[in-house]
């Protein structure tokens, strides 16, 4: 089974343990080649059930771990990924047909996975915006963001972030111009350090119940989970039944109640949890979160204090 998505590729990835280098191509996880994305040897795309809202920006993720690695599977949280580890995550648009450069279509989900996308991935439909990288160190996780150059050659590192002018069309002909925000390193922070009292960087997307699902590899349609097993990058997977899952929130033959619980989860939770940088509002919400006013049903807005406007309840069902 191919599980990388590419085909005979040369690129052989290089983990810099200590150094940050200016260009993304250094790292040889991603690149273009022929007008297209080119991933290197051994690196996985992967998607998400639900997938983190980004201003409607699509995404390709990539995992790769160092050889004779595995990550040893947990659930909640996020897999235990051995050091060496490289995640990335490149944000982009599509153009928008004989419009102005910076046109790009709104599209309401990731209706196209990776696999398929690298198959016929042509920057001439495409804007790429940015690409993160997660790189687990001897230290910790770090977060580094690399900026897409106009010419969509090359992305260099941005650690003090960056801001562009986005025009976004939406299915009824309506733009909305708005300044894309490329997060520094501090800000990475925010979302990532989901324990606010050791305050360390941890992935948000890969955990079980985020990858529990089917995805369109080249060789056919596998289950992430046991895709990475097969592929003896992820250890201690359980049964299936057993593995949690989070509803698809564009799937309307879903329950309502899970497909916005997951949306919650996947956008949200990794601060509103018991441990993260938004314990201290009261409300949590974690798929595990009971009903009630934890998540947020007739909930007094403890932290928000005049800043509700004087409202007595977030929520009343």
């Amino acid at each position: 089974m191919c599980l990388a998505c590419t085909k005979s590729s040369p690129l052989n990835v290089v983990y810099h343990p200590e150094q940050n280098p200016a260009l993304l191509s250094d790292w040889k996880v991603i690149q273009v080649k022929d007008q297209g994305l080119q991933l290197g040897n051994n690196v996985m795309a992967y998607d998400l059930v639900t997938p983190l809202f980004s201003d409607y920006a699509h995404k390709l993720r990539t995992v790769w771990l160092p050889e004779g690695t595995a990550a040893n599977y947990t659930a909640p949280e996020t897999f235990d990924f051995p050091v060496g580890t490289i995640i990335s995550k490149t944000f982009y648009y599509p153009r928008v047909p004989g419009s102005a450069v910076q046109d790009y279509r709104v599209m309401k989900a990731d209706d196209t996975s990776a696999s398929r996308l690298l198959d016929g991935f042509d920057l001439n439909s495409v804007r790429l915006i940015e690409t993160r990288l997660l790189i687990h160190r001897e230290q910790g996780w770090v977060a580094l963001p690399y900026v897409w150059n106009a010419e969509q050659s090359e992305a260099r590192l941005q650690r003090t972030g960056a801001i562009q002018s986005v025009n976004l069309l939406d299915v009824d002909g309506n733009t909305q111009t708005f300044p894309y925000i490329v997060p520094n390193t501090n800000q990475c922070v925010g979302c990532h350090a989901t324990n606010a009292t050791t305050k360390t960087l941890h992935p948000i997307g890969p955990k079980a119940r985020h990858l529990n699902k089917s995805y369109a590899y080249r060789d056919g349609e596998q289950n992430q989970l046991e895709a990475w097993k097969q592929s003896g990058i992820l250890t201690g997977l359980p049964e299936a039944e057993i593995i949690p899952a989070n509803a698809d929130w564009t799937d309307s033959s879903q329950e309502l109640e899970q497909r916005a619980r997951a949306y919650l989860d996947i956008n949200c939770s990794h601060c509103h949890n018991q441990n993260g940088p938004a314990d201290t509002s009261g409300l949590l919400l974690e798929p595990d979160a009971p009903h009630g006013p934890s998540l947020g049903l007739c909930k007094l807005p403890i932290a928000a204090g005049t800043g509700t406007g004087d409202r007595k309840f977030g929520i009343v069902p």
